[in-house]
């Protein structure tokens, strides 16, 4: 077994009917907008000290280290709050109908029920919505991996025509007098781009998943049953080698795979960024952190259940000429298949899902 293909690359990616050019484009676009309009040129991270205020308030799960703000962006709980409040406006997309949350539902540990979630007017892209989770340890952002920071990825669904469809400037214009308050409390300013791609970033930061059956377990604060212990084995490398691509504690490497799912790949992947063509089909390995949440599973959101997903792990992969290496064709008794099943339902965090934090 090896990777179960990323969602969206963090958010849905372009389906406009531009065509797959503009979808080439649209990086550089909110990569040069960012810079001119948003102000956010890229700094050097600041650890941020790991003093209880801000470990209580995260819930830092035990033994990680906090995670890394940037320098123009640290974190305070009234930052946090202001971008929660934008997470669930719907304003933020042009018809006033797709929040941030229409396709990254906290119930859903951030990630979407449909295979391609609409975005404003109806519009459909590609990509299904992949889980939020653990976004803060994340060290780049989209399929493709071309986003670097949380504060520059909340550009492309807001400006993307499948998704939101609207302008940051317009927008930020249109809302101003209702965020007044908050934005000068958390940033001595008026609602400007600044503001909400950095607020955004600070809520999606604080979206940390680390208190899992799994988790607890290996901490020795809760036992597992036998199904869960024999999975665990199918899952390491002695067994099935699914840790080398989702490894813990994060159940990922956050590399890049072209995991088999097509002899001919419809979406280019990460070729579609760096223009090689051993990168057709290659996409962020995702974590496997809630993975029972977030149905359905690839990029595409074409395998509705798990057990869909074993089954095409099972078959080694469908022969693409840049099929991942570490692919190969495995055999699984039905006790082999519910005791995998077992320890990847071991890693779903209900607390997580069910935290109140998440309510707008």
């Amino acid at each position: 077994m090896a990777h179960l293909e990323p969602g969206a690359g963090q958010i849905r990616d372009s389906g406009c009917t531009f065509g797959r050019v503009y979808q080439r484009l649209t990086y550089a676009v909110v990569l040069a907008g960012c810079l001119s309009v948003v102000g956010c040129r890229p700094e050097p991270p600041e650890r941020i000290p790991p003093d209880h205020s801000l470990a209580d308030f995260l819930q830092i799960p035990e033994g990680w280290e906090p995670p890394v703000f940037p320098v123009d962006n640290g974190f305070s709980d009234v930052r946090w709050a202001l971008g929660r409040d934008l997470f669930f406006d719907p304003r933020l997309s042009i018809d006033g109908n797709v929040s941030c949350a229409t396709c990254h539902i906290p119930s859903r540990a951030f990630s979407a029920p449909e295979a391609v979630t609409p975005g404003a007017f109806g519009a459909l892209g590609e990509r299904n919505s992949a889980t939020l989770t653990n976004a803060a340890y994340q060290p780049h952002f989209m399929s493709e991996g071309g986003v670097p920071t949380l504060e520059m990825q909340v550009l492309v669904p807001l400006q993307e025509p499948s998704e939101m469809a609207h302008n940051i400037v317009t927008v930020c214009e249109e809302l101003a007098s209702d965020y007044t308050i908050q934005a000068n409390a958390a940033y001595g300013r008026e609602l400007d781009p600044f503001v909400m791609t950095r607020a955004l970033a600070t809520f999606q930061r604080s979206m940390l998943s680390g208190d899992a059956l799994w988790d607890r377990w290996q901490q020795g604060t809760a036992t597992v049953g036998p199904a869960v212990e024999r999975g665990a084995g199918l899952f390491s490398s002695e067994g099935l080698g699914c840790d080398r691509c989702h490894a813990p504690p994060m159940f990922t490497t956050h590399g890049f795979a072209n995991n088999g799912l097509d002899v001919v790949s419809m979406d280019p992947g990460r070729w579609r960024l760096t223009g090689l063509p051993e990168d057709s089909g290659v996409f962020k390995i995702p974590t496997l952190r809630n993975i029972g949440f977030t149905a359905p599973y690839m990029h595409d959101g074409r395998f509705l259940s798990l057990p869909e997903v074993l089954d095409h792990y099972a078959t080694g992969g469908a022969g693409h000429p840049h099929q991942d290496s570490l692919l190969e064709a495995f055999t699984l008794s039905e006790g082999d298949r519910a005791d995998l099943l077992a320890f990847l339902g071991a890693l779903n965090d209900t607390a997580f899902v069910d935290d109140v934090r998440w309510t707008p």
